[in-house]
């Protein structure tokens, strides 16, 4: 039967096929839209003539972004539109289902881009669900997992289908987002993947299950890793809220995730030292709750991080049986006291509002009385702090606390909102008397960040407003309007790439505290103010009222450094790599967003070619003897007649996951570059390409990685593996023989190999100039310490004194104390008690970082013994004269 009215036998569709066949390769696609638009009217079956003609085209060709077919679809969906009695119901049941059937053998993984027009224009849905099941396994036989699903979705077929057969290859092949189309809006589906995807999260699970279940599924190393448990808890949690799946239906990964809160609680205590025991306590509660399980780790971890008398106390909280405690707690608990027997504070909560003079020095202090901060949970106090923060022309900082609920819920609701104007700040308490609930809080909220005359200076912004919405789950239905907002985050990461373009060894990398790297909002207070913040206070309980004192100089720091930071920023832009309007950065960030989600495509579409050989052309460097199942490196290594190279020459950059080992590479003298956690991965792939940097990096990103250096500059190693053996595989990898000369040779905060020599006296004067010395007179105990000493007649530099660049301390401005380089000199660092002992202090010139000889290079000296290189002669040279240094 016709369709329409050319002569009675219509086009040979061959011929047709071949005059587009012609265009397509002479490139005439204007001449090829004509051809096929008259070509379609002058055949007799249309809708049988486009099948053979697709039938026969050629696939993806070499420089073409699309196929001949996918063309020739095209132009034949916009004729079909000028020809709606071209359909299927004008042909017999018999031939409709017959071009059912060819259309559907079209749609392989070979041409994804006809699905949609196939299925409308050949109406596939309403075929026989039968024959749409078994085209859906041939594609599932031929490993296309992903289209295969794609199509059962765009069919309807997800109910007629078994989920974990379909969903279970996609999640291996971390296509996670693609399982989850596949099951959501049915209800049922959506729960049996949940739980699924629970069930992995045991501690028996398996992964051998997977192998015999689905043989063909080839579970390579890189692919594991997305199954393992942490991975698969975030995607639980996550799911769950997603699905608004019942929290008892995933007892195992909601277990996981609190088993790991715990850790992270343990470690943030009593190694860390981060957390002040009211807080752990409070935290603890929460993270075990009733749980008897944890509360059994809970004690035992206690007995290996604290001590037997605190696991005893907990033991005695949560009644645990006999027979589950751990060697020794039962018999502390029989020796204990009544009055020890309970968990009780030491009474040391800070009443002041002024902090110690050690923490002035060592943090940044907001330069405010406590009668310029102003609780707000009253109407009338709202109305005050309304008719200040809202006049037109104010800066405001806006900062937000809420309760850390350590992943187990993935949004918190806002329990307090800081306001910070020049001269006072507002802290509006949610959680106080149900404010949050009142109508003229939420409008106030809606004025503020909707207008535009009020600047609002925030960090990281995202997540607080995230935080907004679980708050007032009306701006969900009515959005927020977001005027007159600028985000530090964004500036933040224009000043680092900027650093990173100038030099990428610069002070963004300065350590603070006990070698504990400053990060976000802190990092940026310490560049810009010289200080960082005291985050002690930051995972407090913010629901608990009153709230202490510490905790509210910690939110008015956090809202008033924005303004202190916007400030500096704005007098001198450019001394920061900005441009002169800072507003105009935040504008640019989607466009960068833009930019890094297209090259995250195109690094998953390189994995995903490499991943079809695992670490392909890469040799496994052999593990030590001690433990044959950690440590592998993947990469070319050395040969093994190469002669040792000295640390200075290995020159690397290392992952934002390695920085520890990047740390112990810099103590022994290697030149190191250590990645921001901000940073993308492909930033090492750019340094390695200009600096000549070999890539140490582990898991996922050496697939990535690897591809854009040359063979053999690119390492991988196992995360699971402590820093220090980290360091000594990669020392002995490249045949890296280090001295105890070359231990500190190099500045461990900013990788400079470059100290100015400052003698006690020196360094007083320093310190008097900045106020930084008491009042008392230390001139005798001084004296008193030199007279042990006075058979030594100059001070001795350190004993890497040879590896090292060394400046005149005349290159010092005496009036600012900073290097010509702008870096002023860490005074705050030095506690004066250290003046008697030491008599020569050594100061890094490009980040003023100041060191002095201690117990620490003993430390360091055992703990790489095994790869140091140590002579006779170390021990005579350890001190070398001031003179002899500085002539060199």
């Amino acid at each position: 039967m016709s369709h329409t009215t050319p002569e009675a036998s219509g086009l040979d569709p061959a011929m047709l096929r071949d005059q587009l066949f012609d265009l397509w390769n002479r490139k005439d696609l204007q001449m090829l839209h004509l051809a096929a638009l008259q070509g379609f009217s002058k055949l007799s079956e249309p809708l049988e003539a486009l099948l053979t003609i697709l039938e026969s085209c050629p696939g993806k060709q070499k420089g073409r972004s699309h196929t001949l077919g996918h063309h020739i679809l095209m132009e034949f969906q916009t004729w079909i539109k000028e020809h709606p009695q071209v359909n299927l119901s004008s042909v017999s049941e018999q031939q409709a289902v017959a071009l059912q059937r060819r259309a559907l053998n079209l749609l392989t993984d070979t041409q994804p881009n006809f699905v949609d027009s196939l299925i409308n224009i050949y109406q596939l849905n309403s075929l026989d669900p039968a024959i749409l099941r078994l085209h859906i396994t041939g594609l599932h036989a031929l490993n296309c997992y992903k289209e295969a699903a794609t199509l059962s979705i765009k069919l309807n077929l997800q109910e007629e289908l078994n989920m974990e057969e379909m969903c279970v290859p996609l999640i291996v092949q971390d296509k996670m987002s693609v399982a989850v189309s596949f099951v959501s809006g049915y209800s049922h589906l959506e729960e049996r993947l949940v739980k699924l995807l629970d069930s992995w999260c045991h501690p028996s699970f398996c992964v051998a299950e997977l192998n015999s279940q689905f043989p063909r599924l080839n579970l390579t190393k890189q692919r594991m890793e997305q199954i393992q448990p942490k991975m698969l808890t975030k995607h639980v949690l996550r799911l769950m809220e997603k699905f608004k799946i019942d929290k008892g239906l995933c007892p195992n990964a909601l277990h996981k995730r609190r088993l790991d809160s715990l850790r992270f609680l343990m470690y943030k205590r009593f190694v860390d030292k981060g957390m002040t025991e009211e807080n752990w306590i409070d935290h603890v509660q929460y993270v075990v709750a009733d749980d008897l399980e944890l509360q059994i780790h809970l004690v035992e971890m206690l007995v290996r991080y604290s001590c037997l008398r605190k696991a005893s106390q907990w033991s005695l909280r949560y009644n645990i049986p006999r027979y589950r405690l751990p060697y020794g707690v039962w018999e502390t608990q029989q020796s204990l006291p009544r009055a020890l027997q309970q968990i009780s504070l030491s009474d040391t909560a800070e009443t002041e509002w002024e902090s110690a003079q050690s923490h002035c020095e060592k943090f940044y202090q907001v330069p405010l009385t406590k009668d310029k901060v102003h609780f707000v949970d009253t109407p009338e106090a709202l109305e005050r702090c309304q008719s200040i923060v809202l006049k037109e022309g104010v800066v405001v900082g806006v900062d937000m606390e809420w309760q850390p609920t350590f992943g187990c819920i993935s949004t918190q609701q806002v329990a307090l909102i800081q306001l910070a104007v020049s001269d006072q700040v507002f802290l509006v308490d949610l959680y106080a008397r149900r404010f949050c609930e009142h109508p003229e809080t939420i409008r106030f909220i809606r004025s503020l960040f909707s207008q535009q005359s009020v600047l609002k200076l925030g960090y990281g912004m995202a997540g607080d407003l995230k935080c907004l919405l679980a708050t007032w789950p009306q701006l969900q239905e009515d959005p927020l309007k977001m005027e007159g907002m600028l985000d530090l985050l964004s500036i933040h990461k224009k000043i680092q790439h900027s650093a990173l373009s100038r030099t990428h060894n610069g002070p963004k990398e300065v350590l603070v505290g006990e070698d504990c790297a400053e990060k976000g909002l802190s990092l940026l207070v310490q560049q810009v103010l010289g200080r960082p913040l005291d985050k002690t206070e930051q995972m407090s309980n913010w629901e608990k009222r009153p709230l202490r004192i510490s905790q509210i100089r910690y939110a008015v720091a956090d809202a008033y450094c924005l303004l202190e930071v916007y400030s500096v920023l704005s007098r001198n832009p450019a001394s920061f790599g900005l441009p002169d309007d800072l507003r105009s950065i935040s504008s640019s960030q989607s466009e960068m967003s833009r930019d890094k989600k297209l090259k995250e495509k195109k690094g998953k579409q390189t994995k995903q070619t490499l991943e079809k050989e695992e670490c392909q052309g890469a040799q496994r460097v052999s593990p030590s003897r001690s433990d044959p199942e950690k440590g592998v490196l993947y990469g070319e290594k050395p040969s093994e007649d190469s002669p040792p190279l000295p640390p200075q020459q290995l020159r690397v950059v290392c992952d934002n996951m390695l920085q520890g080992l990047g740390r112990y590479l810099r103590c022994l003298g290697v030149d190191v570059v250590m990645l921001e956690n901000t940073d993308d991965h492909r930033v090492a792939a750019k340094l390695a390409q200009a600096e000549g940097r070999v890539i140490l990096t582990c898991g996922q990103p050496f697939q990535t990685l690897r591809s854009q250096v040359a063979e053999g500059r690119c390492l991988s190693l196992d995360c699971s593996e402590k820093a220090r053996d980290q360091a000594v595989r990669v020392l002995k990898h490249f045949n890296v023989q280090p001295t105890p000369s070359d231990i500190f040779s190099r500045c461990q905060a900013c990788n400079s190999d470059q100290y100015v020599a400052v003698p006690r006296d020196d360094m007083v004067g320093m310190l008097k100039k900045k106020g930084l010395l008491p009042d008392q007179d230390n001139t005798d105990l001084m004296h008193q310490e030199e007279e042990k000493h006075d058979d030594i007649l100059t001070p001795k530099l350190p004993r890497y004194a040879l590896q090292c660049r060394w400046a005149s301390l005349s290159g010092l401005d005496p009036d600012t104390l900073t290097f010509p380089g702008g870096a002023p000199i860490q005074l705050h660092t030095v506690p004066p008690t250290l003046l008697p002992r030491i008599p020569l202090f050594y100061i890094c010139t490009r980040c003023g970082k100041v060191f002095w000889e201690g117990s620490h290079f003993g430390r360091v000296l055992s703990m790489f013994q095994e790869v140091l290189h140590i002579s006779d002669e170390d021990n005579e040279s350890a001190a070398v004269p001031i003179t002899a240094a500085q002539q060199n």
